[in-house]
């Protein structure tokens, strides 16, 4: 696996992405190193913030909980856990409790009785609509413990 340490120029550019993306303020970063995963995706680690790059998307990392906690998020009842630490969708069944978020906002998902981030998704409805649902798709399930970037992202050397 490739690893590159980037300019500061690049880092600035980067982070500027990654805060409009995130809609959240971030830290100034001096050193950001990107670990090439494959074509399509890449993990960046710098001082006080790990991401995950998907395409032209940038996924806030689970071990991130600082960050984590800024995000919208829908608390899943304990029957959830097992299917989305293997990377299920998140049903409206399964939901406990929500903050407010917009479709395609990037939504936290939290088991209910530890209060822990299981999953990082994208919202394919509001949670306007997903009130007056009763079952269907709320969150898709981009990343999540247990999944290759969790599992990479152990095995790497800050």
């Amino acid at each position: 696996m490739k690893s590159n340490l980037i300019s500061k120029t690049d880092t600035a550019n980067v982070l500027r992405e990654i805060s409009s993306q995130w809609k959240v303020e971030l830290p100034k970063i001096k050193n950001l190193k990107i670990y090439e995963i494959d074509e399509n995706s890449q993990i960046l680690v710098g001082e006080g913030i790990t991401a995950i790059k998907m395409g032209q998307s940038y996924l806030p990392f689970l071990s991130d909980v600082k960050i984590l906690q800024m995000f919208p998020s829908v608390t899943v009842d304990m029957g959830a856990v097992k299917f989305m630490c293997d990377g299920a969708n998140v049903m409206r069944p399964g939901i406990r409790s929500f903050t407010e978020f917009e479709k395609g906002s990037i939504v936290c998902v939290v088991e209910e009785s530890q209060k822990k981030f299981l999953a990082v998704g994208r919202a394919l409805v509001s949670s306007q609509e997903m009130a007056a649902m009763n079952k269907g798709v709320v969150v898709e399930n981009l990343h999540y413990i247990s999944d290759r970037f969790w599992e990479i992202k152990k095995s790497l050397k800050d």
